[in-house]
């Protein structure tokens, strides 16, 4: 039997999953690493720690595929996304921590640049508005603040990737710097009309060429694993970014198909097919995929803390002992009581691009206990999703029905309240490993495996549908009340 291995690393955990020629998932190996927080509002990792567990994990995945007498035939990479990493080109050691995509510390250098007059010109070349969430200004900041650094650069001593080329480059035994125009696009320096590294905004940025990776197609050669990492040589064929692999996992070939994903932030994409939308709403341009030379688009919502509110809920509140036991504890609540819960840890995203924006808990009364906590935070993911669908319509059409994935997409009451408070139909997989799926049928394609999109298509899969129960007062003053707790939080009424 024949396998394809997908490496799917995000923000809090590394795994790798296992799958059939039919895209049925047969064995996954999962661990979590370290999250590193220096200061309020940084976000580190360790490296070593992202690749460590990441083989453990994909080593699993090997040694149960030749236990049932089979053979892995690709390799496919996802990943978390604009998380920052520097290391050096002999030794492949990192010179500081990862800068996670999550993490602010250069939100003054992106209010310098606007104040430049440079908004439009990020906007206009890398469909991304300067924002401390991208990886530019996280290079950027490596370069100026690490001693030693940016001498090492100019003298081509050192490699900068986001999670996928570092991943590729271990792999790989050093031999292949390289990633996708997915990933690239997430760095704000990757003009996605050219398809190239924008020269001039590695000018302003004092970012020297000779860090940058090769851009390469989604569905391609990527090199061969080193045996000595992986105890064989195994082709790599694949490469996306996390939410662009969600959006081809989903099966969203088409213009107009629209997918979100609940993972440690929530991101939903839609497909553009060739046309480049510019938004007028607060929306990222961005690659879906390049496939055989021909870009796919995709306009993207991002919120920030997602499903990672309820890993607060559980290791710093400590008021639930796993993620699984909030779907019996909401249900328990005829409603909210009231109470409202703005996680934003880290700023927020869609639509508002405030970095400064930090979390609200309000409408509390000496009612409120635990319980309604953990469902205010269930909502508030609804919620801000809710918020991110409203401005995506504003630039295309109104929406249909929406695919579902990742983690949080579990939870039979969030599925259910965010189609209450939407008013449209979800769609949910029966396997939720939309992420890794997707790197699956990519590396599937690069591989031959199958010849197009319209193969995959054919694949079977089971779903299951969460349609709108909730009358439209009752969700209008839901949705006014969540607005009225977002108003709290923003930077400028703070000031």
């Amino acid at each position: 039997m024949n396998y394809l291995l997908s490496l799917d690393q995000g923000t809090t955990s590394s795994r790798a999953v296992l799958f059939d020629m039919q895209g049925s998932p047969v064995f996954t190996a999962q661990y979590e690493f370290p999250q590193h927080f220096p200061r309020p509002g940084w976000v580190e990792h360790d490296p070593m720690d992202i690749l460590d567990t990441q083989l453990r994990a994909a080593k699993e995945c090997l040694a149960h595929a030749r236990a049932s007498g089979g053979e892995v035939c690709a390799v496919g990479i996802t990943n978390q996304r604009e998380t920052t990493i520097v290391w050096d080109r002999e030794t492949g050691r990192p010179v500081c921590n990862a800068i996670v995509w999550q993490c602010r510390r250069t939100a003054e250098d992106c209010r310098v640049l606007e104040a430049q007059g440079l908004f439009s010109l990020f906007r206009d070349r890398t469909g991304l508005r300067p924002d401390a969430y991208f990886s530019a200004t996280k290079l950027a900041w490596i370069l100026r603040e690490v001693p030693g650094v940016r001498e090492r650069a100019e003298r081509g001593e050192l490699l900068f990737g986001t999670v996928d080329t570092w991943l590729i480059w271990q792999l790989t035994g050093g031999r292949v710097h390289a990633t996708d125009v997915t990933n690239a696009s997430r760095t704000m320096l990757f003009d996605i009309h050219t398809q190239q590294w924008d020269e001039e905004i590695l000018r302003l940025l004092h970012i020297p060429a000779c860090l940058l990776p090769e851009v390469r197609d989604s569905a391609g050669d990527f090199g061969m694993t080193d045996p000595s990492v992986l105890g064989a040589a195994l082709p790599i064929r694949s490469c996306a970014g996390d939410q662009q692999a969600a959006l081809f996992g989903q099966r969203c070939f088409a213009r107009g198909d629209v997918k979100n994903t609940y993972g440690t932030g929530g991101f939903l994409l839609m497909n553009t097919g060739d046309a480049c939308i510019r938004s007028t709403s607060g929306l990222l341009t961005t690659a879906a995929w390049r496939i055989g030379g021909r870009m796919t688009y995709a306009l993207e919502g991002s919120v920030f803390v997602s499903g990672a509110v309820i890993k607060w809920l559980r290791d710093e509140l400590q008021i639930i002992e796993s993620a699984e036991e909030t779907e019996e504890l909401a249900w328990r609540l005829p409603d909210n009581g009231g109470v409202y819960f703005v996680p934003a840890f880290v700023g927020l995203g869609t639509p508002y691009w405030d970095s400064e924006a930090r979390g609200v808990l309000c409408g509390l009364t000496r009612g409120t206990g635990r319980v309604h906590i953990v469902r205010a935070a269930l909502e508030a993911i609804a919620y801000q999703t809710a918020q991110v669908i409203r401005a995506m319509e504003a630039d295309t059409a109104q929406i249909g029905c929406i695919r579902v994935d990742g983690g949080a997409a579990a939870n039979g009451f969030l599925m259910q309240f965010q189609a209450d408070v939407l008013g449209r139909t979800l769609v949910r997989p029966r396997s939720t490993e939309s992420t890794a799926l997707g790197a699956a049928y990519l590396a599937g394609l690069g591989a031959g495996v199958w010849k197009d999109c319209t193969e995959i298509s054919a694949l079977p899969r089971q779903e299951e549908a969460f349609r709108p129960e909730m009358d439209a007062e009752k969700r209008q003053a839901l949705l006014a009340g969540w607005e009225a707790a977002v108003q709290r939080t923003l930077s400028q009424q703070a000031s």
